[in-house]
C-alpha cells in the first residue's frame, strides 16, 4: 500500500474535510474537492504526493493503490456531500472495477508542490433509495491526470443506517472489540512487495501451499486502520489480491494495469483468511491474468481477476 508523506504540505486547508472520507488523519486526506456538473453527474479532484507513494522496485510509477484509494474516499465524499447520506451510516463495497494506462503513472513531471493534480469525472447510476434516503449506489469514473486520460474505474456498494448494521453485524458491530480479537499478522513473504517499505505493507504470509497465503492484517498499519473498523477494509483485499499476482512472478515487480473484484461476504478480523491465486489465459493483449479467490472457513469472501504487465523506467508496459 502507498504511504503519504506525513510531513507534507497537505493540510486540513487543502483537502476536503477528513470526516467526508472516513479518515481521522488529515495527512491521509486525498480529495481536494468536489462540484456538481449535470444531472448525478460530478467532478472530484485529488492530489497525489510525490513522496512515499510510489511503486517499489525503481520503477519510477505511481502505485496503483493510489488511485484505488483516490476512488474509495470519493464513495464517502459524493455520499454525504451530494446524496445527504449522514455521517455513520455504513457503506458495503459490493464490487469495483478499474482498467488504466501504466504510462500516466509515470512519475516523471517536475514539481515544486510536491504532488500530482488527478481530476476523477463521477456518473452515478442506478440509485435506490428505501424512504427518502440513498441504500445504493453505482458509480462510473473517468480518471485523468495532468488533463490526460489515466483510467476508467466502476464500482456498486450499498449504504446502512447504523441500527441495520449493527442488526446485520451482532457482536461484530464492535469495531473496537474485533480489532482487539484480529488474528495476529503472520510473518511477511518477501515475494509480495518489492520495495515496500516496511513489513506493516505485506498483506500475506506463507502457506504449506505455494500458491496460497494466509491474508496478513496488521491492525496498526496507518492507512487501512487510520480509525476502528469491525472487519478487514476492502481496499486491504483489493492490495492483497495484487499482492497474490505479484507473488506469482517474482522477484521482478509487476504492475496491476487492471482488476476486477467481487466483495461477497464481511472478512472478518477474528477469523484465518486464506488467498489463493492462479494463473488465468491471457487478455487479447497479451498480458498476464491472475484469479484470486479469498476463503474464510467454508465461505468463499471475495473473487478478483488482476491483469499485470513488468514495467520498466523507460517503457512502463514493456
Amino acid at each position: 500500500m502507498y504511504r503519504t508523506d506525513h510531513g507534507s504540505t497537505i493540510t486540513a486547508a487543502t483537502t476536503v474535510p477528513k470526516e467526508l472520507v472516513h479518515k481521522r488523519a488529515v495527512e491521509e486526506v486525498l480529495l481536494t474537492g468536489w462540484e456538481p456538473t449535470g444531472p448525478d453527474t460530478y467532478r472530484v479532484t485529488a492530489r497525489w504526493p510525490r513522496v512515499r507513494a510510489a511503486l517499489g522496485g525503481g520503477t519510477g510509477l505511481y502505485d496503483p493503490m493510489l488511485l484505488v484509494e483516490t476512488i474509495r474516499q470519493s464513495f464517502p465524499l459524493l455520499s454525504h456531500a451530494a446524496f445527504d447520506v449522514p455521517l455513520g451510516h455504513h457503506l458495503v463495497w459490493d464490487r469495483f472495477s478499474f482498467a488504466l494506462v501504466p504510462e500516466l503513472l509515470l512519475v516523471d513531471r517536475p514539481s515544486e508542490q510536491g504532488w500530482d493534480d488527478v481530476r476523477l469525472d463521477v456518473v452515478c447510476q442506478d440509485v435506490v433509495r428505501r424512504g427518502n434516503r440513498v441504500s445504493a449506489l453505482s458509480l462510473s469514473y473517468m480518471v485523468s491526470r495532468a488533463g490526460e486520460p489515466l483510467a476508467t474505474a466502476q464500482t456498486r456498494f450499498t449504504v446502512q443506517a447504523p441500527a441495520i448494521y449493527r442488526r446485520l453485524r451482532g457482536e461484530r458491530a464492535d469495531a473496537a472489540g474485533m480489532m482487539a480479537r484480529a488474528v495476529p499478522p503472520g510473518p511477511p513473504i518477501r515475494a509480495a512487495r518489492p520495495g515496500a517499505a516496511t513489513s506493516q505493507d505485506v498483506a500475506l504470509s506463507a502457506t504449506e501451499h505455494a500458491r496460497r497465503w494466509q491474508l496478513r492484517v496488521d491492525t496498526s498499519h496507518p492507512v487501512y486502520f487510520d480509525h476502528p473498523v469491525d472487519h478487514v477494509p476492502g481496499a486491504l483485499l483489493l492490495d492483497a489480491c495484487r499482492q497474490a499476482a505479484q507473488a506469482l512472478c517474482p522477484p521482478a515487480p509487476v504492475l496491476a494495469v487492471a482488476m476486477e473484484c467481487v466483495f461477497t461476504s464481511y472478512v472478518e478480523l477474528d477469523e484465518p483468511c486464506l488467498v489463493e491465486a492462479a494463473r488465468l489465459p491471457r487478455d487479447p493483449a497479451g498480458r498476464d491474468r491472475i484469479g484470486v479467490t479469498l476463503h474464510q472457513g467454508p465461505e468463499t469472501v471475495s473473487c478478483s481477476t488482476v491483469v499485470t504487465v513488468v514495467p520498466h523506467p523507460d517503457n512502463p508496459v514493456r
